[in-house]
C-alpha cells in the first residue's frame, strides 16, 4: 500500500546521551510515515451503484463517466451520506501525541493507538520526541532536547522501581512520539482535510493530513477531486465548484 512522510526533527533518547541521526537535515531528523493500510475495492463503482439505489436509476450506470458524473453532483449538492460506503485504513508512525490528541478528537474515526500503559519505552522501543519547528535552531533547542531526556532518565527510575508504566508515563512530555492506526470513511475523511489541512490547523496534524489527502486523490480521485494541495506553502482547500 501507498507510504509518504515528512521530514521533521524528533529526537531519541538513551540514559541522558542523545542518539543523532544524520539525515539531509542535520542531526534529529527523520520522517513520519503515513501508510495507507487498506481501502474498499472499487470504492468509487460501490459509491455510484449504492447512490443510484435511492433512485433507482440502474438504467443510467455507465461508468467510468457516469461514476464522476454522479458523485460530483452529489457532493455538490450536500448528499455525502453515500461516501460512507467506502473507507480507508491508515497506519501513522513518528507524530507526536499533540498529533494523536487533536487527531482522535473525530469521533466518526476509528483509532487505534499505541498505549503507554503497556509499551515500555527504552525496552518496547526508543523514546523518540518531536521538536516543533518554531523550537529548532533556537536557544531553545538544547534545553528542550535536556529536559525531554531528563523526563525519560526518571521515567526509567521509576519503571526499574517498579512503578507501573502507567504511572510512570504522567512523567513523559506530550511530544513524545505515538503510534496509531486509524479508519475512517470518505466523508469523514472529507471532513477531515477540510479542517485539518487549511492554514489554521496545527502545523503538524496538517503535514500528516496533507499526507493522508494525497494518498486519497490517488486512490479515489473523484471524491477527492475538489481539493487543491498548495505544496509551497503546505495547505490544501476545497475549490469553488
Amino acid at each position: 500500500m501507498s507510504e509518504s512522510g515528512s521530514k521533521k526533527q524528533r529526537g531519541k533518547w538513551q540514559g541522558t546521551r542523545s542518539k543523532k541521526r544524520a539525515v539531509d537535515r542535520g542531526p534529529w531528523t527523520v520522517d513520519f510515515q503515513v501508510e495507507l493500510m487498506a481501502i474498499t475495492p472499487n470504492a468509487e463503482d460501490i459509491i455510484e451503484r449504492a447512490c443510484r439505489t435511492c433512485y433507482l436509476s440502474f438504467h443510467r450506470y455507465d461508468p467510468p463517466s457516469s461514476t464522476e458524473e454522479l458523485i460530483k453532483k452529489v457532493i455538490q449538492k450536500g448528499h455525502h451520506s453515500v461516501l460512507e460506503h467506502a473507507t480507508a485504513t491508515f497506519r501513522i508512525k513518528g507524530g507526536s501525541r499533540v498529533f494523536t490528541h487533536e487527531m482522535v478528537r473525530h469521533r466518526l474515526m476509528s483509532p487505534s493507538q499505541e498505549s503507554q500503559r503497556y509499551v515500555e519505552y527504552g525496552k518496547t522501543k526508543e523514546f523518540e520526541f518531536v521538536i516543533p519547528p518554531t523550537i529548532q535552531n533556537t536557544k531553545f533547542e538544547n534545553k528542550f532536547k535536556e529536559i525531554a531526556g531528563q523526563a525519560f532518565d526518571l521515567y526509567q527510575d521509576m519503571v526499574k522501581a517498579e512503578i507501573p508504566k502507567e504511572d510512570s508515563r504522567y512523567i513523559l512530555p506530550n511530544a513524545t512520539t505515538s503510534e496509531i492506526v486509524i479508519s475512517a470513511n470518505f466523508r469523514e475523511l472529507r471532513h477531515i482535510f477540510e479542517i485539518r489541512c487549511v492554514e489554521r490547523a496545527h502545523w503538524e496534524i496538517r503535514e500528516i493530513c496533507l499526507e493522508m489527502l494525497k494518498i486519497m486523490k490517488k486512490q479515489a480521485p473523484i471524491v477527492f477531486w475538489d481539493f487543491h494541495i498548495d505544496e509551497k506553502n503546505r495547505v490544501a482547500f476545497r475549490k469553488d465548484v
